[in-house]
């Protein structure tokens, strides 16, 4: 055995203590020396795709053609040169509808609206399809009660797919659901999640709802307006129509998509027809812009009433102008069925959503605003009246 007494245990440790300690390699030298490395790294093994995910990769690529890009253009004349110049005024997605180059999208998308109130639709747009080719478009057919708009688009029929029906009345809370949009034309995106909630109401922003709306979890930001919300089978059972907000900034997750048996009610309409007929009261009414022109912001003026019309029938009168060409008013309308008239568009969305409901009514009861009363005028298809005064008197719009 070797003994080793605590002198030579002193001196071996002191020893250690004043040996020389090897260098610290530098940061410079730490990066040289692993640089010697770099190298590509040894792709991992792929793992077999699931069946869900084959699936949404298949659904996705037959969906894209059927898929586009619209932006409205507003032309705008230069009262001097009389040159015309295209201004974008917005845009977002459609679907090709059927093999005649029909396409369908929210109606908000190619309207033009100042300082909140609605002042006319664009009748030109462009469509951009799925292989980057950009077709001149015109408008054909508008509801605003369904914000619906549909397109005739001057495309190469090759160049788009009708997309394949399915029907929301079948549908499950917890379905799979797949959303395509085109945003801002940088080419399709796909998200995907599953149906959260049947029968919802959507607000149109015309004191309209429509009605048996689906509502789903899967990201429908700006710009994906119009396109369409697919079933894991890459049919069509609604159009991605509106979203919640955080404040205005942004998507918080809850999107809300117009039913396709809906669509299926209104787009042949609209392609046949060009509007969806609601009943014929006989007379119009100034746009906002011309109201606002001769000094009226709310109800919506009367410019012209048809003799022979329910209108006409019931008394209805018309703005006029004196010897001077001065303007002189008529009736005003503050209200329809009980409910405020806001604006010409709010008011065709009122008649398109009864047209459709099939809610016919013998009578219609307008509140009018007639030389500084408030009466009630009936309008009735064969027989029109007018009611007793029955609010107090209000100021007569001065022009």
């Amino acid at each position: 055995m070797i003994r080793i007494s605590l002198i030579a245990l002193l001196a071996l440790s002191m020893f250690a203590q004043n040996a020389p300690k090897p260098a610290l390699p530098t940061e410079d030298a730490t990066i040289e020396r692993f640089r010697a490395h770099a190298k590509p790294r040894q792709v991992a093994p792929s793992a077999p795709m699931g069946l869900e995910e084959q699936n949404t990769i298949r659904r996705f690529k037959e969906a894209r053609s059927s898929v586009v890009f619209v932006s409205a253009i507003l032309k705008n004349r230069d009262p001097k040169t009389q040159d015309i110049t295209k201004i974008p005024t917005g845009s977002g997605t459609g679907f090709v509808w059927d093999g005649w180059g029909h396409i369908v999208t929210n109606h908000h998308l190619i309207s033009v609206e100042q300082g909140g109130k609605l002042f006319g639709d664009v009748e030109e747009v462009e469509v951009t399809v799925s292989n980057g080719n950009t077709y001149k478009g015109r408008v054909i057919g508008v509801s605003f009660a369904y914000d619906i708009a549909v397109i005739q688009a001057f495309a190469p029929p090759a160049s788009m797919r009708p997309i394949p029906l399915g029907r929301s009345s079948r549908l499950l809370v917890g379905q799979s659901v797949l959303a395509i949009g085109n945003p801002y034309g940088l080419d399709h995106s796909l998200s995907t999640g599953v149906i959260s909630a049947l029968g919802r109401k959507i607000a149109t922003g015309y004191n309209t709802s429509i009605l048996n709306s689906i509502q789903t979890d899967a990201a429908i930001n700006p710009g994906n307006s119009g396109g369409p919300l697919l079933d894991s089978g890459g049919r069509l059972i609604g159009m991605n129509t509106a979203i919640v907000a955080n404040k205005g900034e942004g998507s918080v997750g809850v999107g809300f998509a117009m039913p396709v048996d809906t669509l299926n009610q209104v787009v042949p309409k609209l392609i046949a027809k060009g509007q969806l007929e609601p009943p014929r009261m006989g007379f119009q009414v100034l746009s906002a812009f011309d109201a606002q022109q001769v000094g009226i912001a709310h109800g919506l003026v009367v410019s012209e009433v048809e003799a022979d019309s329910p209108a006409g029938r019931a008394g209805l009168r018309p703005l006029t102008r004196d010897l001077s060409g001065r303007i002189i008013l008529g009736d005003i309308l503050l209200g329809y069925q009980g409910e405020p008239l806001e604006s010409a568009g709010q008011f065709m969305a009122m008649l398109e959503y009864l047209a459709v409901v099939g809610m016919s009514q013998d009578e219609v009861i307008f509140d009018v605003l007639r030389e500084g009363q408030i009466i009630k005028v009936v309008l009735n298809l064969k027989n029109a009246k007018i009611l007793d005064k029955s609010r107090p008197p209000a100021p007569t719009p001065s022009i």
